[in-house]
Formats: structure tokens, sequence, C-alpha cells
């Protein structure tokens, strides 16, 4: 015996699938009325209103909410892109920008696209079919492609973790070369003769190290010894390593190591004791980011810190605001950055 589907269920061809005339059926009205009830109930009487929601529990059916935008002009969905959603650095910061819009009746899809300006086109496209009300993108750098795609659709976009004059609508965020300027001056003061960067290969990190770099040397400083990592996730080990080519094929036996994340200088404070360095009399360290065991380490770490749910909290108000009156408000909002200092520097 043929088994009986379920409205509400796909069967090959489209077959059963459960669509607003089947609710309207099954409620005994037109399928306009069904559209009417879920967009403006308060235009159908409470027993069809009724009858209307019955059906849909019955069937499971769920709105096209592609189509109500397209009617609407309005979808009460925004959408993020970040590098890795595993990061702490941009999950920290999307939680504080999408508890604030899901406050103001928004959902939030997000997508990880990595470091690669036409994987970020790619998803841009997507995320734009959906109809969004918003954009948060990470960065200021997008392909021109990109650029036009998102002029053309005309939304709100934030763009966050940098700032520039030239933004698309809006940037919050803050100076990754100033960033690096403040490391060198704190360096320099401390007394640190000699420096070396261990950097990610990714546009703002490398912001850092140059201005870093530039910095030290413009304040009398000899060049600082660099090692540099293509663009991915940073870890420990990573971090070890580094700093065993820096003393080992390098020859930086002493000094300062100003890193692009936490985890790298996680790892060389673990290389640094394993070798029976001193912290920071031999070996100092500077990271990046202010992550959750900074504090924790032995010895505590020396770090640049950014306010990420104030950053994403930032950067929320400023879609919501342009949600609300459809003016434009500050183009560029810096939320700066301070400098943590604890044992290791």
């Amino acid at each position: 015996m043929k088994p009986r589907s379920r409205p509400g269920n796909y069967r090959g061809s489209g077959k059963g699938v459960v669509t607003m005339t089947t609710v309207g059926r099954m409620a005994g009205v037109s399928q306009v009325t069904v559209s009417r009830a879920l967009s403006d109930p308060s235009k159908v009487s409470p027993d069809t209103l009724r009858r209307i929601h019955e059906a849909i529990e019955a069937t499971g059916y769920v709105p096209n909410a592609v189509a109500g935008a397209l009617a609407s002009r309005k979808s009460n969905l925004v959408t993020a892109l970040v590098p890795s959603i595993t990061n702490i650095v941009y999950s920290s910061l999307l939680h504080g920008f999408a508890d604030l819009m899901r406050q103001h009746g928004y959902q939030l899809m997000t997508s990880e696209i990595g470091f690669d300006l036409a994987q970020e086109q790619e998803v841009i496209a997507t995320h734009l079919a959906r109809r969004p009300d918003g954009m948060l993108l990470t960065g200021i750098h997008h392909s021109p492609d990109a650029r036009r795609m998102l002029i053309a659709a005309g939304i709100p976009v934030v763009e966050v973790w940098d700032i520039t004059e030239t933004p698309i609508d809006c940037c919050v965020g803050f100076s990754h070369a100033e960033v690096g300027r403040f490391a060198a001056e704190f360096a320099q003061e401390a007394g640190y003769a000699r420096a070396a960067t261990v950097t990610a290969g990714d546009v703002r990190a490398m912001r850092r190290r140059d201005a870093f770099i530039q910095r030290f040397a413009a304040m009398g400083g000899p060049a600082p010894c660099r090692f540099d990592y293509p663009a991915g996730t940073a870890t420990l080990g990573q971090g070890r390593a580094a700093l065993a080519d820096l003393i080992d094929r390098q020859g930086f036996m002493a000094g300062v190591v100003f890193c692009s994340s936490d985890q790298y200088a996680h790892g060389i404070l673990t290389e640094a004791m394993a070798r029976g360095l001193r912290v920071p009399e031999d070996i100092a360290v500077i990271g990046f980011g202010d992550q959750v065991f900074a504090e924790s380490t032995h010895p505590a770490m020396t770090t640049i810190r950014v306010d990420r749910d104030a950053l994403g909290k930032a950067a929320a108000s400023a879609l919501l605001e342009r949600f609300g009156n459809g003016q434009a408000g500050p183009a560029t909002i810096d939320v700066g950055f301070r400098l943590v200092r604890r044992q290791s520097a």
C-alpha cells in the first residue's frame, strides 16, 4: 500500500507542498484572506483568524518570507559576513550586534567568508537575494563588483572592525595602523631595544605590523625582525614555531615581540618558557585581542583590547538609526582601543 503523505511534505516534483492556497482550503477561505491574516491580522475576523492558524498548525505551513519582503519592502532580516564564526573576536562582536537587533525585531543570518574577496562577493550576492533590510560586513576592502552590488541594493550597510573616510554607508571600528604605532611607542618607552613581529596574513593584521615596524624604526630602534603566516586561524603551536624561527634562524635573542593575535602571543610565551628564557626580561610579548585566557597565561599577557561587544552594539545602533528615519548618521564611528599592560611586557 502506498504511504500517504502528510500536508507540507515534499514529494518528487513538488506534489504535496503546502502553500497559502492549501491553508485557505483547509480554513475555508481564499488565499488572499490567508495572506491578509499573516500580514495584518487586524483586518481579519477573530473566528477566521482562528481557523487559519489551526490550518497552519495542522499543515506545518511556513510563510514565504522572501515573497513577503518583496511585497512589503521589509524582511526584518539582517545579514552578517565574518571571516570566522569560531574566532571569539568575531563571535563576541556578533553577540552584541545580534542582541540589539533582536530587541528591535530583527533576525540575523550569518555567513563565514574567510579572507577571500571573491568568496565574499559570492556570499554578498547570495545574501542580497534574500532581500535583507541591512548588512554587516567585516572590514572595508571589498571587490569592485561587491561594492557595486551593495550600492545598487540601496540598503544600509555597516562595515566593522576598521575605519575609513570612504565607507559604502557607515563603518564602525578603529585604526589598525594606530594600534601598531601605539604598540611601538609603548615598546620604546618601556626600554626594549629590539623588536620583532609575528603576523597573520590578513590585511588588518598586516597594517598593524607595518605601522609597528615603521614607528619602531622611526623612533631610533633597529629594523624589527618579522615572521609572517598566511591568512588563517592562529594557533598556540604557530606562535611557538614563530619564536623558534626568530631565535634559531634570525638571531633574535632578546626584545619585544608584537603579535597579531593573542593565540600567537600565548605560543611565544610557551616557547620562551620552554627554552628557559625570562619573560619579559629576555623576551617580552604584546598580543592583540585581550581574549579570555590573556590574563591567565603565565606570566599574564600584555595585549591590545578592543571592546568587541560595544563595537557590535554600535554597529547595530548605526543600522537601526538608518532603518528608523532613513537618514544617514555619522559615516565613521571610531570605538578606539587600549593597551592592557600585564606581566609579559
